[in-house]
């Protein structure tokens, strides 16, 4: 059963999923529509929110850019990929190969999402490299490395965003610890089932082998091993080309960002990471695996060419998030969610009013920003715990990005495939998710 709905969505995808960018055109064409058809707002004002909305996100732009590309970065050091290179040999079976990468993958991300998609599409390719001629479905491979996505760690905006002492709800509710949400005993436990779930779920979902298609021999090609380490004779080079082989400045400021962020863990009394601790933290890790600036500038060059999606298509969702929020669109949403709910249920309903925006605002943090002050306002109103409210917000976040190509879209340029050749699995894992996650929070 499980195979044959997998199998019509996999046609379905492959037929009708447009390309992410032009799914990001038509978003803000629908909206912009919307706006004008179920608001009371002008044209010329509506073409003026557009139009302004395109740098609204500038600055989380570069942000989330930092993230990617700094997790990239490290996922490519040689000693990194070392590791994921005897992680692929682990796997032996068609069956052991796609569950070992969904939950590697997984693992990955909830370290730190940027690092998840990167690491995933690395291993997820190492592994069909490995088992060349085992029959392994590459495009459900790649799809179970993308499904770590899912998974919500210390890296997630809309569980980091509560924590800052003046954060845009504070008002209301004050600051939620992550020891509230991402650490409580429930998302703990309900992270664990999905953990084991997903994994198992994409074994049923392997396709018969007649059916099975490879890895092109062009992709083995590039292989993820890391490049013969090549002796360089300093005596021949220029000083300024000695420096860019030496580690000892990129070490001493490595060392002093190092020193900062353990002072700062100290002086902190819960785990409570930013997204700016995050890109530091995951910086000077880079830093120390690359060894020289040289390489490490390297790396960087090379992590930028996995950004130009994000670049291209966020001022797009920063004007859907503009038109949303200056219209009082997404405010209808989330007060539309909130008239039907109890204190009991608007957790739930605050995730599936979070995946809903998540489609048009596929950010974690311009979700916050938008949905985060009216659903704890609320929460504090119907009495609801604010703590289940943000959980629930959190992985909605993450829940339909599985059928939301922009993030994949990193990883997809690693593994050489395009969009819908993986979202039907991914449909299957939002169906499977959506359950364990709408249970969790009723029982919380």
């Amino acid at each position: 059963m499980i195979r044959k709905i997998t199998d019509a969505l996999v046609r379905f995808m492959k037929e009708y999923l447009p390309s992410s960018y032009w799914l990001a055109i038509i978003l803000t064409t629908i909206v912009f529509v919307c706006g004008l058809v179920f608001t009371d707002t002008s044209v010329d004002k509506m073409i003026n929110l557009l139009g302004k909305g395109m740098a609204g996100l500038l600055a989380f732009t570069m942000q989330m850019v930092l993230i990617l590309v700094t997790g990239y970065a490290l996922a490519n050091a040689p000693v990194v990929l070392k590791i994921l290179k005897r992680l692929a040999q682990i796997p032996k079976t068609n069956a052991q190969a796609i569950m070992f990468t969904s939950f590697v993958s997984s693992l990955c991300t909830y370290l730190h999402w940027g690092f998840g998609l990167v690491a995933g599409a690395l291993i997820a390719k190492e592994v069909a490299i490995n088992n060349y001629g085992k029959k392994i479905h590459y495009p459900l491979l790649i799809a179970a490395a993308y499904s770590g996505n899912l998974i919500r760690g210390p890296s997630s905006s809309v569980f980091l965003g509560p924590t800052e002492p003046n954060h845009v709800a504070s008002q209301h509710v004050g600051v939620i610890p992550l020891s509230d949400t991402l650490y409580c005993m429930e998302n703990i436990i309900m992270t664990i089932i999905l953990l084991i779930g997903i994994p198992i779920l994409y074994k049923y979902m392997i396709p018969p082998e007649e059916k099975s298609i490879e890895i092109s021999v062009d992709l083995m090609k590039q292989t993820t091993a890391p490049p013969p380490k090549k002796e360089v004779d300093l005596s021949k080079l220029s000083f300024a080309e000695r420096m860019e082989h030496s580690w000892i400045s990129q070490y001493i400021i490595a060392g002093l960002l190092g020193i900062y962020i353990i002072v700062d863990f100290i002086k902190s009394p819960t785990f409570n990471l930013s997204i700016n601790m995050i890109i530091l933290i995951f910086l000077v890790l880079g830093m120390f695996a690359h060894k020289t600036p040289g390489a490490y500038a390297k790396a960087i060059k090379d992590a930028t060419k996995t950004a130009d999606g994000m670049i291209l298509q966020f001022p797009f969702y920063a004007a859907i998030m503009v038109m949303l929020r200056d219209t009082g669109m997404s405010t209808a949403i989330a007060k539309w969610f909130i008239s039907i709910s109890t204190a009991d249920t608007l957790p739930l309903f605050a995730f599936y009013a979070a995946g809903l925006i998540n489609l048009f605002i596929p950010s974690g943090g311009g979700l916050w920003a938008i949905q985060g002050p009216i659903m704890l306002e609320a929460a504090k109103m119907l009495g609801a715990d604010p703590a289940a409210v943000m959980i629930g917000m959190g992985w909605g976040d993450s829940w339909t990005s599985q059928v939301q190509p922009f993030w994949a879209l990193p990883l997809l340029a690693i593994a050489g495939l395009d969009v819908n050749d993986i979202m039907g699995y991914c449909s299957m894992v939002l169906i499977f998710s959506g359950i364990v996650i709408s249970a969790t929070l009723l029982l919380m």
